[in-house]
């Protein structure tokens, strides 16, 4: 019974997403888990890279979720799971950018989020942490490459103007950091990964989501937290997810060397032991997959349910 109604889900799930997209799902704070984790069956002639940005994946999310797959020939029949429910952040006003989760969320006035996967900067380049504001809109923009970026590449003209090659894509929101900017690409296969000079790079059909959303003065907070953990219904879920170094590995189709700062957030769970009934099998699962599916740990327990008046 259980292998009938599992195989009757991955069925319809397969009809359901031919020919769709997910992008720009906005979803209701009413919890701190959004969205379900859905499957996709993989048919001729699809790779990857075109499946994340179909149901608005990165590629790493894509990649750890589904160890093993090949990038580009994945094989026909291949059911795939897809990342596509997320704990939300402690955060939750403005823009909030995920490092390792390599994702932004946004919080707008009427109590919903949106969420995006992002590319961010390289190795030597790092996107910075900390809390900055949106100073400036700006559609088809012009790239002036800064003197650091030219020294690597001479042949750049001191400005791109607007179009295909131009890497900042058709929207670009400027940040109160200078030269630190959330954009489009011409380079869609780098979102989901870390592959810019520190800039934040969104698919272009996010950016204009994203762009026509917000506005000046929008708060942004840029975190780096490869864990979270968040209620449901009264259940506690724990989501792990690579570190940008891992994720590094990962993007180059090699399995991490190591998991995650295990103390860390076995400490951060125990802290939460007293009103609930944890699963630790379930928290170690969690941690030695970190594949970025939140992972129901514990409930709370009766003492804590219980409220005499």
């Amino acid at each position: 019974m259980v292998i009938r109604s599992y195989l009757f889900f991955i069925c319809f799930n397969y009809f359901l997403f031919l020919g769709s997209t997910s992008h720009a799902s906005t979803y209701p704070v009413e919890s701190d888990v959004i969205g379900n984790v859905d499957h996709y069956v993989v048919k001729k002639e699809d790779n990857l890279y075109a499946i994340a940005r179909r149901f608005d994946l990165g590629i790493v999310e894509l990649l750890v979720a589904n160890p093993g797959v090949d990038p580009w020939i994945p094989k026909p029949g291949t059911i795939l799971s897809l990342t596509t429910s997320h704990i939300l952040p402690e955060q939750r006003q403005g823009i909030v950018l995920n490092l390792s989760e390599l994702r932004l969320f946004y919080f707008s006035d009427d109590h919903t989020v949106m969420t995006f996967p992002v590319g961010i900067g390289r190795d030597g380049w790092q996107t910075p942490t900390g809390v900055t504001t949106i100073t400036n809109k700006r559609s088809n923009p012009s790239w002036i490459p800064p003197q650091s970026i030219r020294d690597e590449n001479p042949d750049l003209p001191e400005i791109v103007p607007p179009g295909p090659d131009n890497p900042m894509g058709q929207y670009a929101l400027s940040l109160g950091w200078n030269r630190f900017a959330i954009h489009g690409t011409n380079r869609p296969n780098g979102i989901g990964k870390r592959s810019s000079h520190g800039c934040i790079r969104l698919y272009p059909e996010d950016i204009e989501i994203l762009f026509k959303a917000v506005k000046v003065g929008t708060p942004i907070t840029i975190i780096d937290t490869p864990y979270k953990l968040g209620w449901e219904n009264g259940t506690l879920y724990l989501q792990v997810t690579p570190t940008q170094t891992q994720g590094d590995k990962i993007a180059e189709y090699r399995k991490p060397h190591s998991a995650n700062n295990s103390p860390t957030i076995y400490a951060a769970v125990k802290q939460l032991e007293g009103d609930t009934d944890i699963s630790w099998p379930q928290v170690e699962e969690a941690i030695a997959r970190h594949n970025g599916i939140p992972v129901a740990i514990g409930k709370r327990n009766a003492q804590a349910l219980y409220h005499p008046q």
